[in-house]
């Protein structure tokens, strides 16, 4: 596991808690969310886009708003290849709805890989 960067931010009592990962194999991936879900037991979501050589795909994991494409993009559009972009929310009590959800996400990916 080559962890690059983790943060946090918090919008509207939600806690985003982002991590981006380098990935040498896809056969990585398991280890890597079984490491993001064990250090954030409370969270409700667990979503991640990947972009590997070819290979692209993404988890909304029941969240709206489609988080897991958000990230896949932010990969592609950084030219971030071969890495793995996981944010972990923590429901703060208040719905943020589908475009405030996505917002949120997008803001927490780029936060994670600006600051690296």
């Amino acid at each position: 596991m080559n962890l690059i960067n983790t943060t946090k931010t918090t919008t509207q009592k939600s806690k985003f808690i982002s991590y981006l990962f380098k990935l040498n194999s896809l056969e990585e991936l398991k280890e890597i969310i079984e490491f993001v879900k064990s250090e954030n037991k409370k969270a409700c979501h667990v979503c991640y886009g990947v972009f590997f050589e070819k290979e692209e795909s993404f988890k909304n994991d029941g969240e709206v708003g489609n988080p897991g494409r958000i990230l896949l993009e932010i990969l592609k559009n950084k030219n971030l290849n071969s890495h793995i972009l996981i944010v972990a929310r923590i429901y703060g009590g208040i719905n943020l709805g589908p475009a405030g959800v996505g917002k949120a996400f997008r803001e927490s990916g780029l936060k994670v890989i600006d600051n690296k």
